[in-house]
């Protein structure tokens, strides 16, 4: 969920382009809130229009531009067999973030049931109380909307339930983690209980800030099918990927 530019909405709910960090970087940041939680500090700021998600002092993402947040879960509903589709599909998106793969998945009514997976109790705080409401509030008042607070990795591997999709945007990607802790999600021990939370013929789509090639074989190699890697062109260095991966049906 690190460092990939998003989109600031305007007051009236449309998104508007904000300029990508590295323009605004003169601003000073004005912190609005700063927790501590189970896994290090947690602190939302605001520079100019946009606000910042900053854990443990390292930036991990802002409201700037959301395209690769979007395509995290349009390639995953797009993906999906119309077996899954037929009746409503379900996903599960790990984490809340700022909250652009949540409202991209509460505007498609082609999704049946929305599952959002959040460790941090601050950054919930922050989408039902705070700022980043302008980005998720009709996302969260939807009837199909559930956020469970509860870490991705402790869920994969214990939860029951199963989705059609599961859309994965916790970390700068497979090769570069927020915490040390969340490498096991990408090990074969992760990948398989990733593979469990998914409805026969689902979904895996994993956010990155750049391609894997490793990834994509550890994808390979714990049973996924059809891996690909859909790229978003960002404004500066290596796109960001979506890794997708189907659950053999």
């Amino acid at each position: 969920m690190c460092g990939h530019p998003q989109a600031e909405p305007s007051p009236g709910g449309t998104a508007v382009l904000s300029p990508h960090p590295a323009d605004t970087d003169a601003q000073v940041p004005v912190v609005l809130d700063r927790r501590d939680g189970p896994h290090g500090e947690v602190v939302l700021r605001q520079r100019g229009a946009r606000y910042e998600i900053i854990a443990n002092g390292c930036f991990l993402m802002d409201t700037s531009d959301g395209r690769s947040e979007r395509l995290l879960v349009d390639a995953a509903f797009e993906t999906l067999d119309g077996a899954a589709l037929y009746g409503g599909a379900s996903v599960l998106i790990g984490g809340l973030g700022v909250g652009f793969s949540l409202a991209r998945a509460a505007a498609n009514p082609g999704w049946g049931r929305i599952a959002v997976v959040e460790r941090e109790r601050a950054i919930i705080d922050w989408h039902r109380e705070g700022p980043l409401g302008a980005i998720s509030r009709e996302a969260l008042s939807d009837p199909r909307t559930v956020i469970l607070h509860t870490d991705l990795v402790a869920y994969a591997r214990t939860a029951s339930d199963t989705y059609d999709a599961l859309c994965l945007d916790i970390d700068n990607g497979p090769d570069w983690t927020v915490t040390e802790d969340n490498s096991s999600l990408y090990s074969p021990a992760g990948l398989a209980a990733c593979q469990a939370r998914l409805n026969p013929g689902g979904v895996l789509a994993v956010w990155s800030a750049q391609p894997s090639a490793s990834f994509e074989e550890s994808l390979r190699n714990a049973g996924f099918s059809g891996v690909r890697t859909k790229e978003v062109q960002v404004a500066r260095g290596v796109p960001d990927v979506v890794h997708l991966a189907h659950r053999p049906a």
